[in-house]
């Protein structure tokens, strides 16, 4: 049967009878819709600054949704707005006499003499649909929660990822047609144009950005190796060229090492002060300068460290998410993936599947908030037994295949000098010693190869291999001379200073993670 109101005879909506029931109407601002849409139509600087704050669902009335459409297609295809060519834009919609037809459109631009005010109406209009999204969305939490069926973990997450999607502006993505997506596409060919081809943050290393253009928003990024190769090492040195040069907001969470010992091996990294100096604190008067003068920029720079152990899925993810609200972070790195839990109803299940959930929410979490994610991830023991270069393969990635599946890249850090191996098995035969390579193995949008890098290991650091030599080296290759106060004594070893705090007698077969 139809709602019909008693009094006037009319149909009424249900949704807005049941508001009226309980004593009240959905936030709304009908006099506001209305100044807006005719100043649209009267006045181009008024669709100008305000075509990017509203969308169709911003509008309460279903009339100034598709209005507003009618004058978002005539800007994407750079026609006038106005009222004649509004008007035929809803007829070719065939929704001019859903809207009221020419009549209604004349009224609305007889509301309003100018665009004066107009940003600040428009975010008026803006705020009373977030308060509405806000109400629709509290209320399925209600209902869902009252569901013994759903897992309370899933159901939080669910709730934090809509509460988050509404902070972005963009409670429903709908799907774009062809002609929106190339103008996106032909938009981000001259931003990259203007930025020497790349098109994603630059990690700072010269042959991986040519490779890669930069690590692409989106992307969920596998950095794999064998304990003590430089994981952490890499991911540091790569955080510091972001985060410091390029002043680009970087998250890492770390759940093998504390965030004190983290930003000790930076600062090792930054001042080029060996990590035992700096873990004695044995430091001479020079190098106490040397320390306050070269941390300032590493204390400006945008890095959020979390060392939070055991880290779950779920709690990553919302963590995550409150970084980009309030520090708008552009990568995320996660150190690393095998020490991550599912946490939920997952928790407690097979280690394959847990891994294979883990994976897929991080490339869920890479596209949600439209960044790079960077995981670390270990790898089997079948890399120490087998015979010739001890280069790693695909194949020998730990507990689940789901890892290769889910990732835009996978790559993989080798150093034959760890394995005792001298030279690099090229034509040349060219020394391993100080040297690493960054193996490109699965790359979804773009080329593979294998790119060799400097490593310093007294400072737990990558750099460009053709870069000419630090002061930092110098100082270490120096002739050693008694009369030189500059010279660095006693350095350990990469894998004595920089090694990995895991345990390497573990069965890789297992379904447990070593700690």
């Amino acid at each position: 049967m139809e709602n019909l109101n008693p009094i006037t005879g009319y149909k009424v909506d249900k949704s807005k009878l049941i508001s009226l029931e309980k004593g009240k109407i959905p936030p709304q601002a009908l006099d506001l819709e209305e100044v807006v849409l005719g100043a649209m139509m009267i006045d181009k600087k008024g669709v100008d600054e305000i075509i990017d704050i509203l969308h169709p669902d911003a509008f309460y009335k279903d009339a100034h949704k598709y209005i507003f459409e009618a004058i978002f297609k005539l800007f994407e295809n750079s026609e006038p707005i106005d009222l004649l060519t509004v008007s035929a834009q809803l007829k070719k919609d065939a929704k001019l006499e859903t809207v009221g037809g020419d009549f209604y459109l004349i009224s609305l631009t007889q509301k309003v003499s100018s665009s004066a005010h107009i940003e600040f109406h428009a975010r008026i209009i803006l705020q009373k649909f977030i308060q509405r999204s806000l109400i629709k969305i509290s209320s399925e939490i209600i209902e869902d929660s009252y569901d013994e069926t759903k897992d309370v973990f899933t159901l939080l997450d669910e709730a934090e990822a809509k509460l988050y999607e509404v902070t972005q502006g963009n409670i429903k993505k709908s799907s774009e047609t062809a002609q929106s997506l190339v103008i996106q596409a032909k938009k981000k060919i001259e931003e990259i144009s203007n930025k020497e081809g790349l098109s994603g943050i630059a990690t700072g290393f010269t042959k991986l950005d040519q490779l890669t253009s930069g690590w692409q928003p989106s992307d969920l990024i596998i950095v794999a190796a064998r304990p003590g190769m430089g994981k952490t090492a890499l991911t540091l040195s790569m955080a510091r060229n972001i985060s410091v040069d390029s002043n680009i907001p970087v998250a890492f969470f770390s759940l093998e090492m504390s965030s004190v010992q983290l930003i000790t091996r930076l600062i090792s990294s930054e001042t080029g002060l060996s990590s035992e100096k700096l873990r004695t604190g044995k430091l001479e008067k020079h190098e106490w300068e040397q320390l306050n003068v070269k941390v300032k920029s590493l204390e400006k720079a945008p890095l959020f460290i979390d060392d939070t152990p055991s880290l779950s899925i779920f709690d990553l993810r919302a963590k995550a998410r409150r970084l980009a609200s309030q520090h708008g972070i552009k990568l995320i790195m996660i150190d690393y993936l095998q020490l991550m839990t599912a946490g939920g109803s997952q928790k407690g299940g097979n280690r394959e599947q847990e891994i294979s959930m883990i994976s897929r929410n991080l490339k869920a979490l890479a596209k949600e908030l439209n960044v790079p994610v960077i995981a670390l991830s270990q790898l089997s023991r079948a890399v120490e037994t087998r015979g010739g270069s001890k280069r790693p393969l695909l194949s020998d990635l730990r507990e689940s295949g789901a890892i290769e599946q889910d990732a835009d890249i996978v790559s993989f850090i080798y150093r034959p000098e760890y394995y005792k191996i001298e030279e690099w098995d090229d034509e040349e035969r060219t020394p391993t010693a100080g040297q690493g390579e960054f193996i490109v193995a699965k790359h979804r949008n773009g080329g593979l190869d294998n790119i060799r890098l400097k490593f310093i290991g007294h400072l737990g650091k990558f750099d460009n291999l053709d870069d000419f030599d630090t002061p930092f080296e110098f100082q270490s290759k120096m002739n050693k001379d008694e009369d030189n106060p500059f010279i660095t004594k006693g350095l350990p070893s990469a894998d004595e200073a920089f090694g990995s705090s895991m345990n390497d007698d573990f069965n890789p077969d297992d379904n447990e993670v070593p700690f």
